[in-house]
């Protein structure tokens, strides 16, 4: 969208004046957002807050209100009464930056991104995948995507979530929304490799891995699981959903019967969003012993979810490590979090999303976005996830050097504890 320049837009102060239309669609949506906490929010007592009077306090604001930011202050300042995350506005802008777009997004280049020390970075490039034919390499900084330069989204997003843990998440969301688009297709992406030059890629777009997954009304999602050994005699897990319940299991399955005598095992939850809270549970059955163990509560307005570990016919009872990233959130962080609690698991990368509650993104009538929550989570420790993540006992972040020495400093820090414990050394 062009911009006016700077001396216009001081010359013309009507252009920040609402419209009619605009007016109406930003009451309709302060309507909308103080019904839907109303009726869906997991207290019912909204956290003691009296939201009639709220409303009726805050709806004039909207009403009056002569700019974008003017209403979307008044919409952010009720929900800011709950004092609770995971409760707020997405400005247009941001929300359209983190958007996939229309069109089918079922093809992808192969390649992972993180922002990381500023800048918008390759993370992995999947083996075999047209990222990887095309000679890309981890460490690469992503400039520009399709001839769009990433700076100006990049600088509204981290605007948007500067005080706020989900930034890594909205971050891997607008570079990802970009590298996606039809299978088949090729998108030109522009990088500052190894060397600091400036080079352009052109990248075919393969269609996802892993299996079609639909559940309720969220879009149809890719789904994937892998196990491998690594050398020392150590198990590898990762999957990027906690979806897809038969296949997980059945991959966890022949992971614990195939190493069940290894020296160590990785469950690798980095870039996971989450997924069914109960695959948690299902999941942490294959890596305890004794019954009665839980990872948490769950809890709406209408009922409670016990994640209670059921240990199965076989376990896992070797040391366990899990890796985790500032892109694990939801499921991922309550098993991962879960399993620290029961001191199970040594947690290893980089502090998780703190994105605990189960929420959902909606899109308002004055085309801003809506987060909200409709579940509580209480972890079996007692410390809250939500807003503050799972810590991991060892700190072990991605840096650029790292990624273009081809190192993974989380999975290295993993393998060095568990070769420490066949030794007997100390955590």
């Amino acid at each position: 969208m062009r911009r006016l320049p700077l001396i216009l837009l001081i010359a013309l102060p009507a252009l920040g004046s609402l419209t009619p239309a605009q007016r109406q669609a930003n009451i309709e949506s302060f309507e909308y957002v103080w019904k839907t906490v109303r009726d869906k929010h997991f207290d019912p007592k909204l956290n003691g807050v009296d939201w009639q009077k709220a409303h009726d306090e805050l709806l004039p604001k909207v009403e009056k209100a002569e700019s974008m930011e003017e209403a979307r202050g008044a919409i952010q300042e009720l929900l800011g009464r709950l004092r609770q995350t995971h409760f707020g506005i997405i400005p247009n802008e941001t929300y359209e930056q983190m958007s996939p777009g229309t069109g089918s997004r079922e093809g992808e280049t192969g390649i992972d991104a993180r922002f990381v020390e500023g800048a918008m970075l390759v993370s992995s490039v999947r083996a075999g995948s047209p990222a990887a034919a095309a000679g890309v390499h981890a460490g690469w900084e992503i400039v520009a995507v399709g001839g769009t330069e990433l700076a100006p989204a990049v600088a509204q997003v981290r605007k948007t979530f500067a005080n706020s843990l989900y930034l890594p998440i909205a971050m891997r969301s607008l570079a990802m929304s970009r590298l996606a688009g039809e299978p088949g297709s090729t998108v030109a992406v522009r990088f500052h490799d190894g060397k600091g030059e400036l080079r352009e890629v052109a990248i075919g777009r393969a269609r996802q891995r892993g299996a079609k997954v639909a559940f309720g009304l969220l879009p149809p999602m890719y789904v994937w699981s892998e196990w491998r050994r690594l050398e020392g005699n150590v198990a590898y897990l990762a999957f990027n959903m906690f979806m897809d319940p038969d296949a997980l299991i059945a991959k966890v399955s022949e992971a614990v019967k195939s190493c069940g005598e290894c020296a160590g095992f990785i469950i690798d939850v980095r870039g996971n969003p989450g997924g069914l809270g109960a695959l948690a549970m299902g999941l942490g059955g294959w890596f305890v012993d004794k019954p009665g163990l839980r990872l948490g509560t769950l809890s709406t307005r209408d009922s409670s979810l016990r994640f209670v570990l059921f240990p199965r016919a076989e376990t896992y009872n070797g040391p366990l490590a899990i890796l985790v990233d500032g892109c694990s959130g939801s499921t991922a962080e309550i098993f991962a979090g879960g399993m620290k609690d029961i001191k199970r698991a040594r947690i290893f990368g980089s502090r998780s999303a703190g994105a605990a509650l189960p929420s959902t993104i909606e899109k308002l009538p004055n085309g801003d976005g809506f987060q909200y929550a409709f579940a509580n989570y209480v972890s079996e420790g007692g410390r809250p996830l939500e807003g503050n993540g799972v810590e991991p006992d060892v700190e072990a972040p991605l840096t650029r050097k790292a990624l273009l020495e081809g190192r993974d400093p989380a999975l290295e820090a993993a393998l060095d504890w568990i070769g420490r414990q066949r030794t007997g050394e100390k955590q």
